[in-house]
């Protein structure tokens, strides 16, 4: 009896020690070897199966695809030591302030900008804690009502490409979706890309923006006293040319990297790399007050002019038909390329003297090794799984739920949100998902829809009481009037309005799949 449950055995044990407060990466590589071993004993686990985990693990540190997250880690963190939030968020703030719920329809807005440049929730939640809570308590908005947009304003770098979490996803549902291919007798593969997954998800992304304004906008709307219009000065209009100012340069930044990944001129990670070196160039442009930027501005015109250069001819020499042409186009593109590598280097020698660029390693350099450790240890754990029986098995619940497909992903779909009660979204991610897509794939469902449902599932995690991360963020930053039960209460709402969305996707699928079709097929 008990060697033909370890696989359920096993799953428990892991929630179990999750609970505990265990370091995920080590709990899920530790749990699983142990119950390895005893399934060895009990003659139900073959150890020869650790044989393909030098090749899996290598798999995970040479995926060109993962690369981008450090890349897109140091471009959120330079653009929020750089003050682009607070600058955003005052200049939004006299934009809207006349509406009711203005403030809250700033901060919302501020939280899909730079979600669109930063994809990185702690740094939105922290900086719009620390710049707007206050500004929303002075014009006597509701301490849960302001806390609650804060919070969900800065979940929106989860869904809004780019983001780690799409990124990861686009991993976990590429690899199941090949999984389920094989396992239904077909040997040559399809498969899905990290542009394809940002395509599906910036449309339902906007759209959960909308909707999150629509709420805003009905509640300031019935309930006036909630969010009152915003007290400004006779003497202070309303100046366009420094809004622009201070919008222009994320929006061309978000253009850069997203625009280059849906238009096909380069992969996820060589447009992250252009938006890490992109937000170092506005960064130091904005610290350098009183000092020369002419070594910036010249370096982002050479990098425009690079791109432009290879749009219309191939630059690489090394072509057997290359012409005369060619090569002065490939000699002038190397010169311009001298040209933007000086401005990175003083802009890197700016950004050190301000004391940033040691944040800026610090950073990326956790959160990489968070995400690469629990992807090795869930690639342990999926191994131990498998070969104890438990993919079949869940195959098996699966299939056996009412209402056939539809029946087995609103299973997985609660499943997933209480899960995001305690877990974050890697580790739903890393363990559920590699365990239950394959399962629902075989079933017939669209890899890139079902990839956007949970996707906006996993959202929710960062708002659900008692461990959603926003929900810890807001907690360490906001004045000392906002209360925890302030802070639950206020995302309560926002969770209904996702719930709403993810309804919304579910019974018009091309929401999700329109873009990509698009695009990519």
């Amino acid at each position: 009896m008990i060697a033909q449950s370890l696989d359920i055995l096993l799953f428990a044990a892991l929630c179990a020690a999750i609970l505990l407060g265990f370091p995920v990466a080590f709990t899920l590589a530790g749990i699983a070897v142990a119950f390895a071993y005893v399934g060895w004993m009990l003659g139900v686990f073959d150890l020869f199966l650790f044989r393909a985990l030098s090749q899996r693990i290598f798999g995970i540190m040479t995926n060109q695809v993962l690369i981008a997250i450090p890349l897109f880690v140091v471009m959120g963190v330079i653009l929020e030591k750089s003050k682009l939030a607070e600058e955003l968020l005052i200049e939004m703030g006299r934009l809207f302030g006349g509406l009711r719920g203005g403030l809250a329809v700033s901060v919302m807005t501020v939280g899909a900008l730079l979600a669109a440049s930063t994809g990185i929730v702690g740094a939105t939640v922290v900086a719009m804690a620390l710049i707007a809570l206050p500004a929303m308590l002075a014009n006597k908005y509701d301490r849960a009502f302001s806390a609650g947009t804060v919070c969900t304003a800065g979940t929106l770098g989860q869904i809004i490409p780019p983001s780690t979490m799409l990124i990861i996803l686009s991993e976990v549902m590429s690899s199941s979706y090949q999984q389920a291919q094989f396992r239904m007798g077909r040997f040559s593969v399809d498969t899905i890309s990290v542009g394809e997954i940002f395509a599906a998800a910036l449309v339902p992304g906007l759209m959960l923006f909308v909707l999150y304004l629509a709420y805003i906008l009905l509640r300031a709307f019935l309930q006036p006293s909630i969010a009152p219009v915003m007290r400004r000065d006779a003497g202070e209009p309303i100046d366009l040319a420094r809004i622009a100012a201070v919008l222009v340069p994320p929006i061309a930044l978000i253009i850069a990297v997203l625009g280059s990944i849906l238009g096909g001129i380069a992969t996820p990670t060589e447009a992250a790399a252009v938006g890490a070196v992109g937000s170092l160039l506005l960064a130091a442009i904005k610290l350098s007050k009183g000092r020369t930027r002419l070594p910036f501005y010249l370096s982002i015109a050479a990098i425009l002019s690079i791109v432009a250069i290879a749009s219309f001819t191939n630059i690489r020499p090394q072509r057997s038909d290359a012409t005369m042409l060619d090569y002065a186009a490939a000699a002038f593109a190397a010169f311009l390329c001298l040209v933007a590598l000086y401005g990175i280097y003083v802009a890197i020698r700016r950004l050190a003297r301000a004391g940033i660029v040691g944040e800026i390693t610090s950073s990326a350099t956790s959160v990489t090794a968070m995400i690469f450790a629990t992807l090795i240890g869930a690639t342990i754990f999926t191994l131990v799984f498998r070969g104890l029986g438990g993919d079949l098995r869940v195959e098996g619940l699966l299939e056996s739920m009412p209402g056939g497909p539809q029946g087995a992903l609103l299973f997985v779909m609660a499943a997933i949100f209480l899960l995001g009660f305690f877990l974050d979204f890697v580790e739903i991610s890393v363990i559920i998902l590699p365990i239950v897509a394959p399962a629902l794939l075989i079933m017939g469902l669209d890899p890139i829809w079902l990839s956007v449902m949970i996707a906006i599932n996993l959202q929710t995690s960062f708002l659900t009481p008692p461990f959603g991360f926003s929900l810890f963020y807001l907690r360490g930053a906001a004045p000392p009037e906002i209360t925890t039960g302030d802070i639950y209460r206020g995302v309560i709402p926002y969770i209904g309005v996702q719930i709403f969305a993810i309804l919304i996707i579910w019974f018009y699928p091309p929401i999700a799949t329109g873009l990509p079709n698009l695009l990519f097929r």
